[in-house]
């Protein structure tokens, strides 16, 4: 996660990267990855340079980055919230937690609450169809997740904010 809002423009961070991975055919999705890690998400400048020092076009280098799930555009909230879409989840009550997110966050897929706490983001599978339907919070998985259920995570991390 972005860490220190000043580096964001500070593309030099991006030459140990460019260093490392020169030369290297496919190493774009690394990058990418290593990109987000030190800015928290992809802004416009970043994939533009990611472009030049690659030699791929502006547009590749974003359409590849879309593609993913995993690459943000926008900075993300202080807690990360991925809801899957999947079969599994779908047939057991995503729908549901959907709605509820909407009405607990105030906020849609692929939107941040306004004081950045929360970040939504809707995603096609998360990978633990045993534990559907599953919602993970920065990298941690809460399955068998009802509404009830979603609401109390949810006023939980609001009051352990509210302590700190």
């Amino acid at each position: 996660m972005n860490k220190n809002a000043n580096i964001q423009n500070d593309l030099t961070m991006l030459d140990p990267i460019f260093e490392r991975y020169a030369g290297q055919f496919g190493s774009l999705i690394t990058i990418l990855q290593e990109a987000q890690d030190i800015y928290g998400y992809l802004p416009d400048d970043v994939l533009a340079c990611i472009a030049e020092h690659t030699g791929n076009s502006p547009a590749h280098v974003r359409g590849v980055a879309t593609f993913y799930t995993q690459f943000r555009f926008t900075p993300a909230g202080k807690y990360l919230i991925q809801l899957c879409k999947g079969t599994a989840c779908h047939v057991n009550g995503a729908e549901r937690l959907a709605t509820s997110l909407r009405e607990l966050l105030g906020i849609g897929d692929g939107e941040t609450t306004e004081d950045g706490l929360f970040s939504l983001n809707f995603v096609a599978c998360l990978g633990c169809c045993s534990l559907s339907p599953v919602i993970m919070i920065n990298g941690e998985a809460y399955g068998s997740m009802t509404p009830a259920k979603l609401s109390v995570l949810i006023a939980d991390i609001k009051a352990k904010e509210l302590q700190n």
